[in-house]
């Protein structure tokens, strides 16, 4: 059983490598074992290409080993044709007698009829090893498919007296008004890549004028969305400079729009952070990091509409400003410091 976790734990660390890039599909990755050797080993690079099982069943030099080996992967092998043919049957096929699975698929396209493929071909299956390990890694995944909506990560930066931001006055002079240095900046970019889409409030774009883009690390921009009613949209925001379309949430209804963005209307009656994530849900986003400001941030909080939040507390003082949002923290994850704040990773466990 202590090989199996072995060889699972190499499975998890080859699926990490496609975090940001498999979306829709999960993140996978297999090793193959023959006499306690590791012959093969793949993991799912990108949505449309090979799964993580073909990848390691192709990287097996000696195909005449598969008749004898086990083919360890995190998550149950789909069983369904879509842009790839279903693994399940590929690895029946090939007659490899053993198969070891980190956790069932739990999406309605699998749900165990992965499983039930191979068992039906003679083939001995194993799961549940280093399950925990293996949600956590698809977290965004199971999240999506079992909650219907996106994994939520809140994410902030405080001074040390518990200020997001200074006086507007203040705020206008600076722009914008960092708490934190460039190691933070550079780890917040990098967050930016592994997450599908990303949410601001009106205020923020209009003070900060972000770009929301990756341009400190290497990966695919997330997609942009904003909350807020009365968008200015004469004046020159850096989002609106960007090829692919920004998306609005609003309860207003505008008579025109630049020409890249898609609005989704907000109604009073009902709870504007649960539309907006029903909205994400009907567009098939996974995943997505709320980068602010304070009102946006209290809305998903009060909703218990968040999965985690990456807070970072800086050592400036403002004295007055924009109070923090109200969180429990009681639920620290782990903390990291930084030369120039400390961050805490908090997560909701409700």
């Amino acid at each position: 059983m202590e090989n199996h976790k072995l060889y699972m734990q190499r499975c998890i660390e080859l699926a990490y490598n496609g975090l940001g890039n498999t979306y829709p599909n999960p993140l996978v990755g297999s090793v193959i074992v023959c006499g306690n050797k590791i012959i093969g080993e793949g993991y799912h690079t990108k949505s449309g290409k090979a799964h993580a099982e073909i990848n390691a069943i192709n990287s097996v030099k000696d195909k005449s080993l598969l008749k004898k080996s086990t083919l360890y992967v995190n998550l149950e092998p789909c069983s369904h044709y879509g842009k790839t043919p279903p693994c399940a049957k590929k690895i029946a096929e090939l007659g490899i007698p053993k198969v070891v699975i980190g956790t069932i698929d739990t999406s309605d396209k699998v749900k165990g009829k992965g499983v039930q493929i191979l068992r039906n071909a003679g083939v001995e299956v194993i799961t549940g090893v280093l399950e925990k390990e293996a949600r956590e890694i698809n977290k965004r995944f199971f999240t999506f498919h079992e909650k219907k909506r996106p994994y939520i990560i809140l994410k902030w930066a405080q001074t040390a007296d518990g200020y997001l931001a200074p006086d507007k006055d203040i705020r206008q002079n600076i722009e914008p008004f960092w708490i934190t240095g460039k190691n933070e900046r550079t780890l917040v970019h990098k967050w930016r890549t592994e997450e599908q889409a990303i949410l601001i409030g009106r205020k923020t774009l209009e003070y900060d004028n972000p770009k929301l883009n990756v341009r400190f690390w290497y990966g695919n921009n997330p997609v942009p969305f904003i909350i807020g009613n009365n968008i200015d949209f004469n004046f020159k925001y850096n989002l609106l400079e960007r090829e692919e379309n920004i998306n609005i949430f609003t309860k207003k209804i505008y008579s025109e729009t630049p020409r890249n963005t898609n609005i989704y209307q907000l109604f009073d009656e009902e709870n504007i952070t649960k539309q907006i994530i029903d909205y994400l849900y009907s567009l098939k986003i996974q995943s997505i990091i709320v980068e602010g400001g304070a009102f946006t941030h209290k809305n998903f909080i009060e909703s218990n509409l968040w999965d985690e939040a990456r807070v970072f507390i800086g050592k400036k003082f403002f004295g007055k400003g924009v109070k923090i949002p109200d969180i429990n923290k009681k639920h620290i994850k782990k903390q990291i410091n930084f030369r120039d704040s400390t961050l805490f990773y908090i997560k909701n466990f409700l």
